[in-house]
């Protein structure tokens, strides 16, 4: 006989089992009540097993299956008998048997677990975190700390609510343990591997000092995690930190085991060639011939002078698009009034007209003029505010800025500009860089102390030194900046002293600002 043959037998035998069924239908709390749609179900158990499927499926993500996990057990394990009987074609009957049984025991089961979220909400808490810190990676020991969370939902299962209660806590202790060592080992574990391989290459002996410091990282950070595994922005920070020195110390113990078998020299050698590199790259000053210390000096010296000109060009090119659009306002104005005065002469004779033509070129270069004064007083407000009063002196002289470098020092007898100085001339780059592609001259000049041919020479070099610092620095063109040596001629102050001496030992720049037709 077939199913559509048997349709009116089967019902029957549903409703005639759902009689016979009461007993059980009366531990499952009526949850098993037919519905409307259960009996549109009753003619498709492939879609009514399906619903379960995805019932089950929900009170999984709910976490059911632990928070009542002998109630969930038995409402599987009816699906699954729902489902094996519709696999194997059985009888209807049967199949909806197993879906009501199975939707009571999910019933009984939520019950359960919101009494579980009651009772344990902090351990459920403490469970989250520790998961989501990883802790699952502990196998062993998640296991031992979940199958003790399993004991206290099964006790409230059995309505033994103390005995969840006097446990809970050791349970939510066990995870946070767990949690925080899977914070360490997320944070800190690659840290733990790069010193094991250090001292494997014997860094203890041969890198006391990086050892000791990698060391004193981890143990500080590994320290701070335990006390405070919630600040998880200060406790990367920190790991970062003995990440680094941990790489530190691989870098030193590798680099100290292949320079074993180096000869000094090599080693001396190997560390100028380092640093001479970089300052070509920077375009600064060959030192080899200074101390360590000093060409280091002049690196650092070189970068802090690009990064404030970088700096610098970025201010300028906001001022100049601010200074644009000041102008073109003040030209068009210009313009307008120019109009309506040509528009009243418009009519007159000639000689009329070639006089309101004159009169125009007359006043165009006195507005010229007017308009270069103008910003050359700005510019000079400008570039005084840039020094200090003991770095140097900023004053007009005709259409010119000189800029006095006070504070310029050059070793004795030599041209060598040394990286103290860098500061000080990154401000005259700025300086020089506020006007718009002007001349400049460099001026050297010293006491007298020498003789004249000798103090000559000297102020030529040094001015051809800072020349070739501000060509290197791209400060203007080569053929902008020219560079003059005075040697003695232009005292400022006494040479009978060593004060007046100090005064006239000095480097001067002339910026001769480029008139433009307006």
């Amino acid at each position: 006989m077939n199913n559509k043959a048997r349709s009116p037998i089967w019902i029957s035998l549903v409703i005639l089992g759902l009689a016979l069924t009461g007993c059980v239908q009366s531990q499952m709390a009526g949850s098993a009540a037919i519905t409307d749609q259960d009996k549109a179900l009753m003619e498709n158990p492939v879609e009514l097993v399906n619903q379960l499927s995805n019932n089950i499926s929900q009170a999984r993500m709910e976490q059911l299956n632990v928070l009542s996990p002998g109630w969930f057990k038995k409402a599987e394990s009816a699906f699954f008998s729902a489902q094996n009987d519709l696999e194997k074609g059985n009888e209807i009957a049967d199949i909806r048997q197993s879906v009501m049984e199975s939707r009571a025991h999910l019933q009984k089961a939520e019950e359960i677990a919101n009494l579980s979220r009651i009772t344990l909400t902090n351990t459920l808490k403490a469970r989250e975190m520790a998961r989501s810190a990883g802790a699952t990676m502990f196998e062993k020991e998640y296991r031992r700390v979940e199958d003790s969370f399993l004991d206290l939902t099964r006790a409230i299962e059995r309505d033994n609510l103390s005995y969840a209660q006097n446990n809970r806590d050791t349970v939510i202790e066990a995870y946070r343990e767990l949690e925080v060592r899977a914070i360490k080992e997320e944070t800190i574990g690659e840290v733990h591997a790069l010193i094991a391989r250090a001292e494997s290459a014997d860094a203890r002996k041969i890198a006391p000092l990086s050892y000791g410091q990698a060391v004193e990282q981890i143990n500080a950070t590994d320290t701070f995690i335990s006390a405070n595994p919630y600040a998880k922005k200060e406790m990367h920070t920190m790991a970062n930190d003995a990440l680094f020195q941990a790489n530190r110390l691989v870098v030193v113990t590798e680099q100290i085991n292949r320079m074993k078998n180096m000869k000094p020299e090599e080693i001396v050698f190997m560390v100028e060639k380092h640093l001479h590199t970089i300052s070509v790259e920077l375009g600064a000053q060959d030192m080899r011939d200074q101390d360590y210390q000093t060409q280091l000096d002049n690196i650092i010296g070189s970068v802090e002078s690009l990064k404030s000109d970088r700096t610098f060009m970025s201010e300028k090119n906001q001022a100049l698009q601010a200074e644009m659009e000041t102008l073109n306002a003040d030209y068009r104005a210009q313009i307008d009034a120019l109009n309506l005065r040509v528009a009243t002469l418009e009519g007159k004779t000639r000689e009329d007209q070639m006089a309101k033509e004159r009169m125009a070129r007359e006043r165009m270069a006195v507005e010229q003029r007017l308009a270069a004064e103008r910003k050359f007083n700005q510019l000079y407000v400008a570039v005084r505010n840039y020094f200090e009063k003991s770095e140097a002196e900023v004053y007009k002289q005709e259409n010119q800025l000189v800029i006095r470098l006070k504070a310029m020092q050059f070793p004795v007898g030599k041209s060598i500009i040394m990286p103290e100085n860098y500061a000080l001339l990154s401000k005259a780059q700025k300086a020089i860089r506020t006007f718009d592609d002007p001349r400049v001259i460099v001026e050297g000049h010293t006491d007298t102390t020498g003789s004249d041919e000798v103090n000559t020479l000297l102020s030529q070099q040094r001015a051809e030194a800072v020349r070739e610092y501000m060509i290197a620095n791209q400060t203007l063109p080569p053929d902008s900046i020219s560079a003059v040596g005075y040697g003695s001629e232009r005292p400022l102050a006494s040479n009978a002293t060593s004060a007046g001496r100090a005064i006239n030992r000095r480097i001067d720049i002339l910026i001769i600002p480029q008139t433009k037709p307006i």
